[in-house]
């Protein structure tokens, strides 16, 4: 019975790691169609892509496959339910299932979508015309009504959309948890905004040479583990970290000559990114345990990574002296407390990518909102620019002055990530709370990141996150890291505890 099932288990690591080869080619082709890709070579990447969809889907969705892992699913390999093994059945099982409900038909027309859309998108937002982005952004939403109604729901039609990116989780939880840290949050907010201490900001509105920022937001994350032997790292027009397998994981990022953060903290969020992918089960490639459990959990790590670690006092303690060298024009005559207190500085602003801490999740609270409406239909896609604008003006209290910094500011809706923007949200909470456990069981994680320390934070998300895989689920894995369930309550302390102070609140 051992042997058998043993056999078995080896031929789905085969099936699977040979599937894997497939969407890592097709991850390269996204990475290239977002980095190199000429613009009159966007329609022959759409059919290359669909054509890949379709093969994968096939794999995944072999009968073969869904025999086997039937049959593993009630046997031996399957008993230690906290086993390698046994979580990759568990997964493969939960995919599979959900998979063979979706057509192959609209598997490929998904691809072919989200490639043209990208493109469309791209063009759209440099020439500000929603009008150009519009007849693409309906077809996304018309096919993954189709997707969500085919996968089935009990609740709400988003539930089945969400499931891709937060594996069991629900609409209503999310909203509820939403609205808990709204609360709290938008009063912070208020007495930010009414206090008379701000920082100087034009600190970093000097110029910063493109090819010095690049080497520096390099060596930031170098610093703090990236391994480059093992990655990259391009530009593109909205950064992104993708996997093309163990030994090879893109980071990408934006420059802006005026304006310092825009490059360098999309470094480290990225960054945060790849170092989860890099910290990963290598000998678990193409099966769940080499994969992130959820996309809540990979944001808390690029968030953690950006704003806990590379928005601290203490790593700027460690950093300032070298950004001092590499932009001796900009920052020379700028002291420690004016560039921390200005890459900390809290406005309503209207890029969500560089957006502060505390008016972040504001944000996210816009976008997902809107997209619950619009794949309801209780949002038209007309009206989805005046909508996105009134959310501003009364989340924020400020009004897009054009669609390009407004509704088609995000990649994200015309690549069909709907149900995503949510998990940023996550990913800060769990941030906060994850930092929060590592600072007290590491005695102290200011004092180390001052002295560039940064490996016994990385080492101890590898041993509590990142090897796991997919062996629990999120809220498993966050609570056995942490000793308590996901709670708001820690990210409020941390915001509460660094703005006061900045803030003399």
């Amino acid at each position: 019975m051992v042997a058998r099932h043993e056999e078995l288990y080896a031929q789905v690591v085969a099936h699977c790691r040979e599937t894997a080869l497939l969407t890592s080619i097709d991850a390269l082709l996204g990475w290239d169609e977002r980095c190199m890709l000429p613009s009159a070579g966007g329609d022959h990447r759409a059919e290359q892509m669909t054509l890949l969809a379709g093969l994968i889907h096939e794999r995944q969705t072999a009968l073969k496959l869904g025999d086997w892992l039937n049959e593993l699913a009630s046997g031996p390999l399957a008993a230690d339910k906290e086993s390698d093994a046994a979580a990759n059945i568990r997964q493969l099982k939960y995919h599979y299932e959900k998979r063979t409900k979706l057509p192959k038909k609209l598997v490929e027309e998904l691809a072919r979508a989200a490639v043209r859309g990208q493109q469309i998108w791209q063009e759209a937002r440099a020439k500000n015309d929603y009008q150009l982005f519009k007849p693409a952004l309906a077809q996304m939403y018309a096919l993954k009504r189709e997707q969500a109604k085919a996968i089935g729901y009990t609740e709400h039609i988003y539930d089945a959309l969400l499931d891709d990116y937060e594996q069991g989780e629900r609409t209503r939880e999310l909203t509820s948890v939403l609205a808990k840290l709204r609360e709290q949050l938008v009063p912070l907010v208020s007495a930010i905004g009414a206090s008379r201490h701000k920082p100087a900001t034009t600190v970093l509105e000097r110029t910063f040479p493109v090819a010095a920022q690049q080497q520096f937001g390099q060596e930031a994350a170098r610093r703090i583990g990236f391994d480059f032997e093992r990655g990259r790292l391009d530009v593109t027009a909205h950064p992104f970290c993708t996997t093309l397998g163990p030994g090879d994981i893109r980071l990408t990022t934006r420059y802006d000559e005026k304006f310092f953060n825009a490059g360098f903290f999309g470094i480290l969020h990225e960054a945060g990114h790849g170092l989860y992918e890099q910290g990963l089960p290598r000998d678990q490639f193409g099966l769940p345990m080499a994969e992130a459990v959820s996309l809540g959990i990979h944001e808390s790590q690029s968030r953690l990574w950006e704003n806990l670690v590379g928005r601290s006092r203490p790593f700027w303690q460690h950093m300032f002296p070298a950004a001092q060298q590499a932009f001796p024009d900009a920052l020379g005559n700028v002291s420690l407390d004016a560039f921390y207190a200005a890459v900390n500085d809290v406005q309503p602003s209207l890029i969500r990518v560089e957006a502060d801490e505390a008016t972040y999740n504001l944000h996210i609270l816009i976008r997902f909102e809107l997209e619950q409406a619009l794949l309801t239909d209780d949002l038209r896609v007309d009206d989805l620019p005046q909508a996105w604008n009134e959310k501003y003006h009364n989340f924020l209290g400020i009004v897009p002055p054009n669609d390009a910094d407004g509704v088609l500011q995000d990649i994200h809706w015309s690549a069909g990530l709907i149900g995503y923007f949510p998990t940023y949200t996550l990913g800060n909470l769990y941030s906060a709370q994850l930092y929060d456990q590592a600072d007290k069981d590491l005695g102290g994680l200011g004092v180390m990141l001052a002295r560039g320390e940064f490996a016994p934070l990385l080492e101890w998300l590898r041993t509590n996150i990142h090897r796991h895989g997919q062996r629990w689920s999120a809220t498993e894995l966050a609570r056995r890291a942490t000793k308590k369930p996901l709670d708001h309550a820690p990210l409020m302390t941390y915001l509460r505890s660094k703005y006061e102070p900045l803030y003399r609140l």
